[in-house]
Protein backbone atom coordinates (compact mmCIF):
# COMPACT_ATOMS: atom_id res chain seq x y z
CA UNK A 1 0.00 0.00 0.00
CA UNK A 2 1.21 3.10 -0.60
CA UNK A 3 0.67 6.54 0.78
CA UNK A 4 -2.06 7.41 -1.53
CA UNK A 5 -4.06 4.41 -0.91
CA UNK A 6 -3.83 5.12 2.91
CA UNK A 7 -5.11 8.60 2.56
CA UNK A 8 -8.28 7.35 0.77
CA UNK A 9 -8.71 4.75 3.55
CA UNK A 10 -8.56 7.19 5.87
CA UNK A 11 -10.70 9.62 4.07
CA UNK A 12 -13.41 6.34 3.44
CA UNK A 13 -13.08 5.99 7.45
CA UNK A 14 -13.56 9.44 8.71
CA UNK A 15 -17.04 10.08 6.37
CA UNK A 16 -18.24 6.33 7.80
CA UNK A 17 -17.43 7.99 10.58
CA UNK A 18 -19.32 11.24 10.73
CA UNK A 19 -22.36 9.04 9.03
CA UNK A 20 -22.60 6.85 12.34
CA UNK A 21 -22.64 9.74 14.44
CA UNK A 22 -25.04 11.63 12.25
CA UNK A 23 -27.48 8.66 12.75
CA UNK A 24 -27.11 8.59 16.20
CA UNK A 25 -28.47 12.20 16.59
CA UNK A 26 -31.03 11.61 14.05
CA UNK A 27 -32.51 8.35 15.93
CA UNK A 28 -31.83 10.34 19.14
CA UNK A 29 -34.01 13.51 18.09
CA UNK A 30 -36.66 11.05 16.73
CA UNK A 31 -36.95 9.23 20.26
CA UNK A 32 -37.17 12.50 21.90
CA UNK A 33 -39.71 13.75 19.77
CA UNK A 34 -41.66 10.10 20.37
CA UNK A 35 -40.92 10.83 24.34
CA UNK A 36 -42.93 14.31 23.50
CA UNK A 37 -45.86 12.77 21.51
CA UNK A 38 -46.74 10.76 24.74
CA UNK A 39 -46.48 13.46 27.26
CA UNK A 40 -48.62 15.14 24.94
CA UNK A 41 -51.33 12.44 24.57
CA UNK A 42 -51.00 11.89 28.56
CA UNK A 43 -51.46 15.93 28.80
CA UNK A 44 -54.52 16.05 26.70
CA UNK A 45 -56.67 13.11 27.84
CA UNK A 46 -56.16 14.65 31.20
CA UNK A 47 -57.41 17.79 29.91
CA UNK A 48 -60.37 16.12 28.47
CA UNK A 49 -60.99 14.29 31.51
CA UNK A 50 -61.60 17.46 33.15
CA UNK A 51 -63.50 18.71 30.38
CA UNK A 52 -65.81 15.92 30.60
CA UNK A 53 -65.85 15.59 34.42
CA UNK A 54 -64.86 18.72 36.11
CA UNK A 55 -61.69 17.12 37.48
CA UNK A 56 -58.32 15.97 36.73
CA UNK A 57 -57.73 12.58 37.38
CA UNK A 58 -56.02 10.92 40.04
CA UNK A 59 -53.46 8.28 37.80
CA UNK A 60 -52.77 7.49 34.32
CA UNK A 61 -54.81 3.99 34.56
CA UNK A 62 -57.92 6.44 34.92
CA UNK A 63 -56.93 7.81 31.63
CA UNK A 64 -56.63 4.23 30.29
CA UNK A 65 -59.42 3.20 30.90
CA UNK A 66 -61.72 6.04 30.69
CA UNK A 67 -60.37 8.28 27.83
CA UNK A 68 -58.59 5.37 25.57
CA UNK A 69 -55.20 6.28 25.90
CA UNK A 70 -52.45 4.04 24.50
CA UNK A 71 -49.09 4.03 24.66
CA UNK A 72 -46.08 1.47 24.92
CA UNK A 73 -45.83 0.82 28.36
CA UNK A 74 -42.83 -1.68 27.67
CA UNK A 75 -40.87 1.77 26.06
CA UNK A 76 -42.71 4.06 28.05
CA UNK A 77 -42.29 5.39 32.03
CA UNK A 78 -44.78 7.56 32.65
CA UNK A 79 -44.56 10.07 36.20
CA UNK A 80 -48.01 11.35 36.73
CA UNK A 81 -48.14 13.63 39.78
CA UNK A 82 -51.57 14.48 40.96
CA UNK A 83 -51.56 16.73 43.66
CA UNK A 84 -55.60 18.60 43.53
CA UNK A 85 -58.36 17.72 41.29
CA UNK A 86 -58.57 21.48 39.66
CA UNK A 87 -54.81 21.54 39.05
CA UNK A 88 -53.14 19.95 35.55
CA UNK A 89 -51.04 17.34 37.14
CA UNK A 90 -46.99 16.82 36.45
CA UNK A 91 -46.38 14.43 33.43
CA UNK A 92 -42.88 13.17 32.66
CA UNK A 93 -42.52 10.62 30.29
CA UNK A 94 -39.31 8.78 30.44
CA UNK A 95 -38.25 6.12 27.45
CA UNK A 96 -36.90 3.03 29.33
CA UNK A 97 -33.38 2.35 29.52
CA UNK A 98 -32.73 5.72 28.06
CA UNK A 99 -29.82 7.43 29.49
CA UNK A 100 -31.13 10.98 31.19
CA UNK A 101 -29.27 14.27 29.50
Amino acid sequence: MNKRDIGKLLAIAAVLALAVMLIGRIDSAQSREETEIVRDAVKNAALTCYAVEGAYPDSVEYLRKNYQLAYDEERYFITYEAFASNRLPDIYVTEKGARLP
